[in-house]
Order: structure tokens, then sequence, then C-alpha cells
């Protein structure tokens, strides 16, 4: 480990880390971690994990579990640590001048293939560059991995290519044996009669054949042995005792030949054992890493914000006991409960109360194992975006310690650790989160609360954060007097005698004893005897105040939800007037583009006529008649060409309800749904805006201002069905053939705005999904009077006449 890692030392700051890491059950959740390693060496690392020395090392951590973990998630099937294997022992012999067998060789050799390939697909310094520089001093040493693998084979026996004495060797081994063989199986034919069984066995590495035991004086050699009923005498015949011992020689000149290689290779492997040491490090790094990362995804883990500063504040959202989830995820039990823990920065003590079960225990241990977890790079099981300063001390007095043997009761137990606490905080300066459970509890009630107010004073003093559980009364008032502390409860529901485990900040809890034990079936006498000794009045003012601090806050969290649920419903109505706002402005830029190419084209067309023109009065024979012909042609094109004076109708009128109008702050139309009694202001319903108005903030859609009501009747004649006396020029006609629908539509309505009456809209016949299009859209358009085919000389059924009201 780095140097920025430390063990525990057997100091009063070392006792109370591991007494607090075995309070808050930190091996159990490292043994869940050790799981998702991926090696051997990793999975000892997990379970022995040791906690960083200072922010920056816990930075890296995270950054580490992070990056490998995004990692994991693109490389199909994740990262695989396929023939990383654990070489602390193999390197410490070779580097001692021992020698490793075949196998051990292989295996430093397959965790050099492993590393080089775990580097080629991590090292990546721009997207990862935290887990990229531990690759910044690695050596994968290719040149060992290629003599090693070039001299061993599968199963780590020496190749016969190593050398070329031990090919000559064993090429004359098996020729020997081969010989001996041979002659074994002729003496078998020769001699069948008094063989036992054909098979040539073998004792004590030398050949030996069943020979019947009346026959041994026929057949010369060596007996090394006999079968259990004596029948069978088990003989070396002595033709071959000489080809045997020689074969024995080869044999040891062998394994004099494969030792001498395994020793240099060992030799090799010693020679290179800080690379190599330095290797494996790495690969329990990044198996550490992925580990995290692959056990904070199982919880449903989030990264925290590490702050430096010492009183940054801590939040924790929904946050839930890591235990209790992998409980939850491995036997598919009941979903935990989540607590949210939001401490400001000028907070110190935050004193948890409410009755027994209901979950004040399970607080504490939920923040002391994320406080943990968030040091170690790990992710935390909550939601958001988890912010906590960086502790350098996380320390707890959980449970009941008492102990016959050294004679301390449970009041004792706690004294004694809550005193090695303020001593480890005396010791180690800087933010420290202290974790308290039933403080002042085991002796008088009295003598208990002076205490716990005396050390929850001290300790707000040294501490960044401690979060203390009690049932004593005394400690709910702090918060009126001392702006460090926070009050906390734990949600009891009294009609079912069970806890909601919800925390409730703000409020302090109440036991709820004597509701309980009468519910429970306690005799009523033994619980209004009690209630009188308790004082009624006292009693009950406290229990009120309370009960009265949780219904007020039932009722804010009701009108924080439905201001929640009023926010949402007007970003979503301001989501939707923004994009009827853009869409409205694509379409104006639609229709000025069109018109911008109308008008490049016309330019186009007049330029090329003049042009035209030009040249056929510089022909040389052009006569006065030509001359005047072009010159007519020119006036005609200067008529044609000149640019439109849009004359827009500014006389004053007066809105009417169902009128369409234009909303001059926002830019859009709406309908007027009602008018006040003096006409000066208006209901306008805007796409799902309703709103009253001022008279003097809207305008008609053609542009005219309202004057104020008067009392005036004014007569409205419209034009009768049929046919007009208008006549169609260039200026009120449009052609829209070839676009869209709704391209259409964006254009005749700018044209129905300047006022153009009648409009000669050409839409041709076609498949007639444009002209349908449009006759749908005018009639939803309250401006617009009627709609009729034009006449058979102005198109017909492929032109469409629009009047207005």
């Amino acid at each position: 480990m780095s140097s920025s890692e430390t063990g525990f030392e057997m100091s009063a700051a070392g006792i109370a880390l591991h007494e607090t890491l075995e309070l808050l059950e930190w091996p159990r959740l490292c043994e869940y971690l050790s799981t998702f390693a991926s090696t051997p060496q990793g999975c000892l690392a997990c379970k022995s994990i040791l906690l960083p020395h200072d922010l920056v090392a816990s930075r890296q951590r995270l950054a580490e579990t992070l990056e490998i973990g995004e990692l994991d998630q693109i490389i199909e099937g994740g990262l695989s640590f396929q023939g990383v294997h654990e070489l602390g022992d193999i390197l410490m012999r070779c580097k001692k001048g021992g020698v490793a067998f075949g196998e051990e060789l292989l295996k430093v050799a397959d965790t050099l293939s492993a590393a080089r390939r775990l580097r080629r697909q991590i090292d990546e310094p721009q997207s990862r560059p935290v887990t990229s520089s531990l690759f910044v001093d690695l050596a994968t040493l290719p040149g060992l991995e290629k003599l090693l693998k070039f001299g061993l084979e599968e199963g780590g026996r020496v190749a016969d290519r190593a050398s070329e004495k031990l090919r000559g060797l064993r090429s004359k081994w098996q020729g020997m044996r081969a010989e001996r063989r041979g002659v074994l199986q002729d003496l078998l034919r020769r001699k069948g009669s008094i063989i036992q069984d054909t098979a040539i066995a073998d004792r004590h590495g030398r050949p030996v054949v069943a020979l019947k035991a009346g026959a041994i004086d026929q057949l010369p050699g060596i007996v090394h042995g006999s079968s259990a009923s004596g029948n069978t005498v088990f003989l070396e015949p002595q033709i071959v005792i000489p080809l045997g011992n020689r074969i024995s020689a080869i044999e040891s000149e062998i394994f004099d030949e494969e030792y001498r290689l395994l020793s240099e290779w060992s030799a090799a492997v010693g020679e290179h054992f800080a690379s190599l040491d330095h290797l494996g490090k790495v690969m329990v790094k990044i198996d550490l890493a992925l580990a995290r990362s692959r056990f904070g995804h199982w919880l449903g883990g989030v990264p925290p914000t590490l702050h430096e500063e010492w009183d940054a504040p801590f939040i924790l959202k929904e946050l839930r006991h890591p235990l209790l989830v992998c409980q939850q995820l491995k036997n598919q039990s009941n979903v935990v409960v989540p607590v949210s823990i939001e401490v400001a920065s000028n907070l110190r003590v935050v004193a948890i109360t409410g009755p027994n079960t209901g979950g004040k225990t399970v607080t504490l241990k939920s923040v002391g194992l994320a406080a943990l977890m968030a040091r170690a790079g790990f992710l935390l099981p909550c939601v958001g975006t988890p912010s906590l300063p960086w502790c350098n001390q996380i320390l707890a007095d959980i449970g009941d310690e008492q102990s016959l043997q050294q004679n301390l009761s449970t009041f004792s137990s706690h004294i004694t650790r809550i005193g090695r606490i303020l001593e480890a905080i005396e010791q180690i300066p800087g933010p420290s989160l202290v974790l308290l459970d039933e403080v002042g509890a085991g002796t008088d009630p009295s003598e208990g609360t002076a205490l716990a107010v005396a050390l929850l004073r001290t300790l707000a003093d040294r501490a960044r954060l401690t979060i203390s559980t009690t049932h004593l009364g005394g400690l709910k008032s702090l918060k009126y007097s001392d702006s460090r502390f926070e009050n906390a409860s734990v949600a009891f529901n009294s009609e079912t005698i069970q806890p909601t485990y919800h925390l409730q900040w703000g409020i302090p809890g109440r036991s709820n004893a004597l509701e309980i034990a009468r519910r429970l079936g306690l005799d009523s006498v033994v619980i209004d005897s009690a209630q009188e000794l308790i004082g009624p009045k006292g009693f009950d003012d406290v229990n009120n105040v309370i009960k009265g601090l949780e219904e007020q806050r039932k009722r804010q969290q009701t009108a924080a939800e439905e201001a929640a649920a009023l926010l949402v419903r007007t970003e979503l109505l301001h989501e939707e007037l923004l994009c009827q706002w853009e869409k409205q402005c694509r379409q104006s830029a639609e229709v000025q583009e069109y018109g911008r190419k109308q008008v490049e084209s016309s330019i186009r067309n007049g330029q090329q006529e003049v042009r035209s023109l030009i040249r056929r009065l510089r022909k040389h024979g052009a006569d006065g008649e030509t001359a005047r012909r072009v010159g007519q042609r020119l006036r005609r094109l200067e008529i044609n060409y000149q640019p439109e004076i849009i004359r827009k109708n500014h006389h004053s009128w007066l809105p009417q309800v169902g009128d369409r109008v234009k909303l001059l702050a926002l830019g859009k139309a709406g309908e007027v749904l009602a008018i006040s009694e003096d006409g000066l202001h208006l209901t306008i319903l805007c796409g799902v805006f309703r709103s009253t108005v001022a008279l003097g903030d809207v305008e008609s859609l053609d542009g005219r201002k309202a004057l104020a009501r008067e009392a005036e009747v004014k007569v409205q004649a419209k034009n009768l069905y049929g046919h007009s006396s208008a006549v169609r020029t260039v200026r009120n006609s449009l052609d829209v053939r070839g676009l869209r629908v709704h391209e259409a539509e964006a254009i005749v309505e700018e044209y129905l705005r300047r006022g153009v009456e009648p409009l000669w809209v050409i839409h041709g016949i076609g498949t007639g999904k444009l002209k349908r299009g449009l006759r749908e859209w005018l009639e939803t358009l309250p401006y617009v009077d009627r709609v009729v085919d034009a006449e058979q000389s102005d198109g017909g059924a492929g032109c469409s006449v629009i009047w207005l009201q």
C-alpha cells in the first residue's frame, strides 16, 4: 500500500478506530466487497482494506473506481483478470536464490501477459488519467515472458527445445526405453509357459514381468516383489538390467539439465523482483478498484463529493444502510427504508430521539458506514449527489459492552470508550465524525443528562459532527439554547405500535412508552399509576408540544409537495409556450426565406430579359421599330418589378368575445373569453395560459389598435356568398404548389395578417392533400369568412379564394 495509507496503531486513536470499525461492521462490508474481486490476492486485499490517510488519496481511489467502472461497462463481458496469479511466494523464493517449479514460472509468464493486455485496455491518459498513471512505471518484461513460454510447455514441463543437450538426452532416453520394451516383449513370447501375465509392470521405476512362483529358477533376474497370494513373482529379467541402469543414468542427466534450466529462469525472475512485485501491486489496485465499482453498482450507489473544508455540510439523500441493502439483494427480503441526512455547516450536534426499535441505531451506522465508504473510494447507496467533508476520524460508541471479566457495567463501558474517543480527537486533530448511541444511559437520569449535555457541548467544540441517540428529555431542549444543536426523531405509528423508520428533522421524538405498554396489554392500573407518578400536566405539555410540531411538519410537507407540483406545472407551461414561440420563429424564418428566394428569382429573370433586350439593340441593322418595341418592354418590366407598398388598415377597432387578438407582451395570438363591464380589461386564452390584460395590451391580428368602448351601434355588412367583383392581381395571388401543408399555412397566414382580401391561393389539384390541409386549417381561423373555389378562368378547383370577415 502507498504511504498515504496506514494501519492500526495501538494508541488511543488506533484502539478507538479499531473499535469503531468493529461496531459499524466494516469487516462484514469488506467481506461482501471481496466477493466482487477477480483474483485471490484481490479478495484478500478487499478483506483487509486500509483507509486512505488524506483527502488526495481518497479522491484518487474514487477516481479509480469511476474510471475502471466506466471501462468495465463499455467492454463486452467486462474487464477480465484471467491469467493474473499470486506471485508473492514465488518471487521471494527466486529473489533468495531458490528454484521455482515449471508451473510456478508459467504463472509468472501468464501474469506478465495478462498485465500487458490490461494495460492496453486501460492506459488512456485523456479519458482515464488516474488509472493510466498506475502504468507509468510498470514493466511487463516481454523478454522474460518469451523466455519462460519458450522453455516451458503447458503444465510446467521443460520443453525439449529449451536446450540442445536436453533434446539429445531425451531422444536417447526414448530410444533406449523402446529397445528395452522390445527385449521384454520378445522374452514374453519365448517364455510364455512360465509367465503369469503378458503385461509389463513397473516396480520402483524398473520394468518387471509377472512370473509364476514355481518357475523363478528358469529366468534369472532381480525379484522386486510378489502378489498377495504368493503365486506370482515380479521379476526384472537379467537381460534388461544393464539397459535399465543406462536409462537411469540418462534420466539423472535429464533431471540435472532441467534443474539447470529452471535455476537460470528462476534467477532471471529474481533479477526482476522489484518490477514483478510492483506489477503485482498494480494488479491488486486495479482489481480493488473494479471490485469497488461492481459492488457500488450492485448496491445502486452514486459517487460522493468529498470537501476539504472543515465545516462543509453533510448531504446524504435517501441513504440506505449498505449491509441491509446487501441482505435485501441477496435474500430478496423487504425493501430498506432510506433516511435523508442534511446537516448545515453551522451545526455540530444532532440529537436523535424516539422509541426503541425505531431505527435510531441504524441511522447512526448508516452515516458512519457512508463516511467510511466515501473515504475508501466506494459508491454510496444514495440518490442525487451525496456531499460531505473528508473526516480524518470516524469514532463510535454503539451497543452494550458490559464485561463481567473486566468488572465493567454498561455505564462504565460507555464511559471508557467515550474517554478513548476524546483522547483520539486530541491526538489527531481535524474534522471528526462521532457517533454515540444512548449517551448518558445506564445511570441516574438526572446525572446522566448532565453528563450527556456536558459531553455533547465539548464535542461541539472539538468534532466536526456528533450524532447522538438518546431518551433523555433534557437533550431535546439544547437546540433552543445553542444554535450548533439540532433535533431529529424517528417516526412511530402509535396506532399499529410499529416504527416507520423515517427520520424527521427539527422535531424531538416521543418515547411513547406508556402508550405502547397500554396497547400491548399491560394492566391499566399500572399504567394509570405511572401516569400519576410522572406528572400528567408536565408530561402532557411536552407531548402536546411535540405532537403539535409533528402535525405542523406534516402540514408544511403537504404544502411543499403542492408547491412542487405547481412548480412542475408552471415549468411545463413555460416549456410549451417556449416551444410555440420557437415554432413561430422558425415558420417566420421559412416565410422570409421563401420570399427572399422569390425576389432573387424575379431579379435574375428581369436581369436576363434586360440583357436579352440590350443584345437585340446592339445587333447591327436594328431599326426604329425594334427600338420602340424594346422601350415598351422595358417600361412593362419597370411596372412589373416595382416594389409593392402594403398598406395596413390602422383604423381603430373594438374586440368582441370570441375574437382572435394578439398579446403584445408575448407576441402570440389568443381568444377573447370575456370583457369587463367598463370594456377596459379582457380575459384571454392563449394555449393553456389564461390571463386578464388591459385593453391597450392587445391589438387585432391585422395590427389595429383598440379604442375604449363607446355607447354606439355598429352595423357590419358581409359580402354575400357567391362571385365577387374583386379582380385578381399579382399582389393578391399566392402560389404554394410544391410546398408542404405547414409551410403553405405559414405563408398564407402571413398574407392574411397583412389584410390582403380576397386572396387567391394556387395549390393545384394533384392528390388534393395540400388543398384539404389548407381548407381544414382555414376553418379553424375565426377571422376567415369563407373559402371558395376560384372562377374557371382563374384556376377553378386548383385555386382557392379566401374572404376575411
